[in-house]
């Protein structure tokens, strides 16, 4: 199929649920979000079945990289549920005292989602243990041969963790979760449905042509996308537009230094340091983000995970290296064993 006939259809599409959408930023139910459908069809029989049981849903863990819609999925969890949802941090939780202070205020059938929920220090992470099996917080009261373990019975309720590094939790955590959901990138289309959607909650129209030169630049993540829609949005607003165009949407990211890729300047940094100041050679993360001056988890998190999925970074057992589409898409003379395949 081509192109402009995809786009006729989703364009179809569109006008006929517009009466539907519900024109907040976030939705509030699964219907209602775009994308990720394995998930939502995995969370809806999970929820159906716990309602029928009158239970609550069994604890939940939602993994991937950084944008992709796990904070919205918890509270479409919790308003599926019909119950309250209360959110915290992982790098908050520091102390034990920390969690179980929220441990203790929640009520039955209640949410609890941590977010980064790997920050979280092993020993706060072992509070969970107990929690998550039998619904009850045992505290350590008292120092050396006076301490004693209180035991406090906690109600029912469902602990919903999102993380951009599964492995970064304990192991008999990780097992504790019963609904273990990976986040993958949205495509283009997908993405295109969520920025019209945006457009329609700012009222600020975009044409779908345009809409879809950003969804194309969005790196399969729905908060870049909206972010990028937002930015080309202001640019049509300085230009005097009441509608974002085609022509308007080039315009604003050629003044962003986006690429067609999605890429910005700190990932042409990253690729450029892997092909000019180590000649092509593997790179250590901590040696690739000291050389552009950004921090290990900005790099790590935020850049690398997008330049890997789309083919332009492989890891390899000695660090990153650049690939042949790397080389090609910056217009860099390919190595001859890049060439060959040779990475």
């Amino acid at each position: 199929m081509s192109e402009e006939k995809e786009l006729s259809l989703i364009a179809k599409e569109l006008n006929e649920a517009n009466d539907d959408i519900d024109t907040s930023l976030r939705p509030q139910k699964l219907a209602d979000y775009i994308g990720q459908e394995e998930i939502k069809k995995a969370l809806n029989i999970s929820i159906l079945a716990a309602k029928k049981r009158n239970e609550t849903i069994d604890h939940v863990l939602f993994f991937g990289p950084p944008g992709l819609g796990k904070t919205t999925l918890a509270n479409c969890v919790a308003n599926e549920m019909e119950t309250n949802i209360k959110l915290t941090n992982g790098s908050s939780l520091v102390r034990t005292g920390d969690l179980a202070a929220i441990l203790s205020s929640l009520n039955p059938g209640d949410c609890l989602f941590i977010d980064e929920i790997h920050r979280m220090p092993i020993t706060v992470q072992e509070v969970l243990y107990g929690a998550m099996e039998d619904f009850s917080l045992s505290i350590i009261v008292g120092k050396g041969s006076d301490a004693r373990t209180l035991s406090i019975p906690l109600p029912p309720f469902t602990l919903i963790g999102a993380t951009t590094d599964a492995g970064g939790l304990s192991a008999p955590l990780r097992d504790r979760f019963g609904i273990l959901l990976q986040l993958r990138y949205y495509s283009p289309n997908e993405l295109l449905s969520i920025i019209m959607r945006t457009s329609q909650a700012l009222h600020y129209p975009i044409t779908l042509d345009a809409a879809y030169q950003v969804a194309l630049r969005g790196r399969g993540t729905p908060r870049i996308a909206n972010r990028l829609f937002r930015r080309v949005r202001d640019y049509a607003t300085y230009q005097g537009k009441d509608v974002i165009d085609l022509e308007a949407a080039y315009s604003a990211m050629s003044f962003l230094a986006i690429d067609d890729l999605g890429l910005d300047e700190t990932d042409r940094r990253i690729l450029e340091c892997l092909i000019y100041r180590y000649n092509g050679k593997p790179v250590g993360l901590n040696a690739l983000a000291s050389a552009i001056g950004a921090s290990v988890d900005n790099v790590s998190d935020v850049y690398e995970p997008y330049l890997v999925q789309i083919g332009l970074i492989n890891r390899t057992p000695k660090g990153r290296v650049a690939t042949k589409k790397a080389y090609e898409h910056l217009n860099i003379p390919v190595p001859e064993n890049l060439k060959e395949g040779i990475e």
